[in-house]
């Protein structure tokens, strides 16, 4: 048998076991030394070898524990309450005020955490039980509260981004750059279409009774510094220090998470537990994904001394299709493995086997990268899978699942809206980074 058919028997038996459930990265260490084996014998243990030094020296991937700690001792910082009380109180007389409450705050707490599971959690724990109480639609209710939580993967910091920029080998400070214009615009298309729909169907998001609203203009300053300020001091120090190139990633993601220690503190809720919970939990997420990522570089290093991304890749290109074309086939691939995957199996397997397509094509690759942001934040919406949904059903549980998938729904709609803006108009991703960088 030839190494490229060998290949394709191991991509298939990848996929086989992924679907059977068993776990990713194990998966793909096993099957990789046992291909390898077979296809060039002990040489792929040396290839294990390197290919796992090799991914830990890169030190733009230490942002990622940093970012997913400051992301953690936010959450606990109760920043994000404030931010939300701000905004309730300000727009308590507009209809659908709670719809704009909650997009605004996940957009703005979007740039200071790319963490889905905290964001989703939060936002559900304070927005759901006052929109029960304003006897808010739970279907549109669900939906603003999942699409807006999901801003953090697609918004910068995002640790989806900091993990592809080495995985397709642009710079992730130009990634940056690319996804804040696609991210607004997807935050003013939920926005536009919440208060659209409550403006033509009042009942759907009623102003908010008077006992809900503030008691004085006072209580509303105050509520909105306290929530607005310390946010722009973070993102200013996480965000605002890699676009003006003051710092990079790395270095911004440690400027960040001090500064989380510190407003945590200044709020008076930094204490041993609060601090240990955060080391946990950024412990098992970065493990999970740093682990991956050492897993599918020994897997795709196997993959391409096959020979079978080649084959793969010249395969496509031979197809009598334009090149744009090409690239809706891919992107719809990556739609359709969004389902069953998160976004780590998806950037660390399957886009090194699309990249040398793309860079046949002549596609900017930061656009396809913006462009593959953009999709897979479709996963944490899109059924089966759709863990924003089960976050929010685990702090919401009046709601009826099938009520949060349907508003769901919606704004999946709305993302793929936003994914063909910028398919369709490179221009909204690529406008910033040539801004700023080219």
């Amino acid at each position: 048998m030839s190494p490229e058919y060998l290949g394709l028997i191991l991509l298939g038996a990848l996929l086989a076991g992924i679907f059977v459930g068993f776990p990713i990265a194990f998966t793909l260490i096993i099957l990789a030394l046992v291909f390898g084996y077979i296809g060039f014998g002990h040489v792929v243990f040396y290839l294990m070898v390197f290919q796992t030094v090799g991914m830990m020296k890169e030190e733009t991937l230490a942002a990622v524990p940093l970012f997913i700690f400051m992301g953690h001792v936010l959450e606990q910082a109760g920043l994000m309450e404030r931010l939300f009380k701000a905004f309730q109180f300000i727009l308590a007389p507009v209809r659908g005020s709670l719809y704009l409450g909650v997009l605004l705050t996940a957009t703005l707490f979007a740039t200071a955490t790319g963490i889905i599971g905290a964001s989703v959690t939060v936002m559900g724990m304070m927005a759901a039980p006052a929109m029960i109480r304003a006897r808010y639609d739970p279907k549109l209710s669900a939906g603003a509260i999942t699409a807006g939580g999901c801003l953090g993967i697609l918004i910068p910091p995002s640790v989806m981004l900091v993990v592809m920029g080495p995985v397709v080998g642009v710079s992730v400070i130009e990634l940056f750059a690319a996804a804040i214009v696609p991210g607004l615009i997807l935050a003013g298309l939920y926005i536009g279409y919440a208060m659209v729909r409550s403006h033509l169907d009042p009942t759907l998001g009623p102003p908010l009774p008077l006992e809900e609203r503030a008691t004085s203009y006072g209580q509303i300053v105050r509520e909105l510094f306290a929530g607005v300020i310390p946010l722009a001091v973070i993102i200013f120090a996480a965000l605002g220090s890699i676009i003006a190139g003051l710092a990079t990633p790395t270095e911004a993601s440690a400027m960040g998470a001090f500064g989380a220690m510190v407003l945590t503190a200044a709020y008076g809720r930094l204490n041993w537990g609060v601090v240990r919970d955060a080391y946990l939990n950024t412990l098992q997420t970065s493990s999970l994904v740093l682990f991956l990522a050492v897993a599918s570089n020994i897997y795709g290093s196997v993959f391409t001394r096959l020979g079978t991304g080649t084959m793969i890749a010249n395969g496509l290109l031979a197809l009598p299709v334009p090149p744009l074309a090409m690239m809706a086939v891919l992107m719809a691939v990556i739609f359709v493995l969004g389902w069953p995957l998160e976004w780590p199996a998806i950037v660390f397997i399957f886009l090194p086997i699309f990249l040398p397509v793309v860079e046949a094509l002549k596609f900017d690759l930061v656009w396809f990268s913006t462009l593959v942001a953009v999709n897979l934040q479709t996963a944490y919406l899109s059924p089966p899978v759709a863990m924003a949904a089960y976050y929010l059903k685990a702090v919401a549980p009046s709601w009826e699942l099938l009520d949060i998938y349907k508003g769901m729904f919606a704004f999946m709609l709305l993302q793929v809206v936003g994914l063909a803006i910028v398919f369709f108009f490179p221009a909204v991703a690529l406008w910033l980074p040539n801004l700023l960088f080219r």
